[in-house]
């Protein structure tokens, strides 16, 4: 009878709530419903396992101080009095919306009731870890923060196991028997250099000078010493090309010269179209010898002031030529 009643609250406080904080789906409400009527039941049986899960799943779908409740007092009987202390909190932060069901004002009141029994319960550790400053800890396999190290953090009561370990140091393991409030077990892990741990090896530096602004000022160099080179070799042949055209120009015009001072010589006399084709290739000959002495001229000052690198000791070099009917470029690569 007694957990028929309880059931018969819980249940009806659910079915009442229809508060706009409170407006769940209705699937949400009813599968609420359900698991927690599952989990009364299971609460009075002594199956707190049970009892922790469907409370905690009916709290995801639909938030009542009456479901909070059961969650808190369930994880208490399965000794996590730390989870049950943060649970009866939320039931007492959030407490009871104006207008709700007499059910959930008896629950906050419950809890309020509860807490203090539960809060004394806690219990607390100190870990502090000595020969590394960057461990890794672990309580119960579960990850130990860092900044919790070395001061006073809450921990359910009972056998805990405390692990320690860092690169280049041999793991260390201690158990520690925490009791029921009262004052803070103090666990002290050591850890010691191991001898046959496997050095963690260094980030492979780059040779540099003793200045490390040479660095990057050789890197500029030979940035620009390419650059420069490729111009050069791009304006030596620009440089090339422009020779030969002015080379083949000149040959033409000279034919042209020769072919109007026989017309101009003749009873027909020069014509018109002649003139203006010699004055043509001669103007794209001297054009040609432009470009090519100015190219060669600008490739040559390129190459010869790029920055040294190694490929400068191999004796390679490069010098443009011009000759009697032809122009070009000699070096060694």
């Amino acid at each position: 009878m007694r957990f028929l009643k309880r059931a018969t609250t819980l249940v009806l406080a659910i079915s009442l709530v229809s508060l706009p904080a409170l407006a769940e789906g209705d699937a949400d409400k009813s599968t609420a419903r359900d698991l927690a009527t599952e989990g009364q039941a299971a609460f009075e049986k002594k199956d707190f396992k049970t009892a922790e899960d469907r409370f905690r799943r009916a709290d995801a779908l639909f938030h009542a101080p009456t479901i909070a409740l059961g969650l808190a007092r369930s994880e208490a009987g399965l000794g996590k009095f730390v989870a049950a202390q943060e649970s009866y909190n939320k039931v007492i932060q959030y407490g009871a919306p104006p207008g709700s069901p007499p059910a959930f004002a008896k629950a906050v009141a419950d809890a309020q009731a509860e807490f203090n029994s539960v809060a004394a319960k806690v219990g607390s550790i100190v870990i502090t870890v000595a020969g590394s400053d960057n461990p890794t800890v672990t309580v119960d396999d579960v990850t130990f923060p860092l900044a919790a190290l070395g001061v006073k953090r809450s921990i359910d009561p009972g056998s805990h196991t405390v692990r320690a370990s860092a690169a280049g140091f041999k793991p260390v393991e201690a158990k520690a028997v925490v009791p029921e409030g009262g004052a803070a077990r103090d666990v002290l892990l050591t850890l010691e250099k191991d001898p046959n741990a496997v050095p963690v090896a260094a980030a492979e530096q780059p040779k540099t000078p003793s200045n490390p602004g040479n660095s990057s000022s050789a890197s500029e160099r030979a940035s620009g010493g390419s650059l420069n080179k490729t111009l050069g070799y791009a304006a030596l042949g620009l440089g090339g090309v422009g020779l030969v055209v002015g080379s083949v120009g000149g040959i033409l015009a000279l034919g042209k010269h020769s072919t109007l001072e026989t017309s101009c010589k003749s009873a027909t006399g020069c014509k018109q179209s002649d003139i203006d084709s010699y004055r043509s290739v001669g103007t794209i000959s001297t054009v040609g010898f432009i470009v090519g002495g100015v190219g060669l001229a600008a490739g040559a000052v390129l190459l010869l002031t790029a920055p040294k690198s190694t490929e400068s000791k191999t004796g390679k070099f490069i010098m443009p030529f011009v000759g009697p009917g032809s122009v070009g470029a000699i070096g060694r690569f």
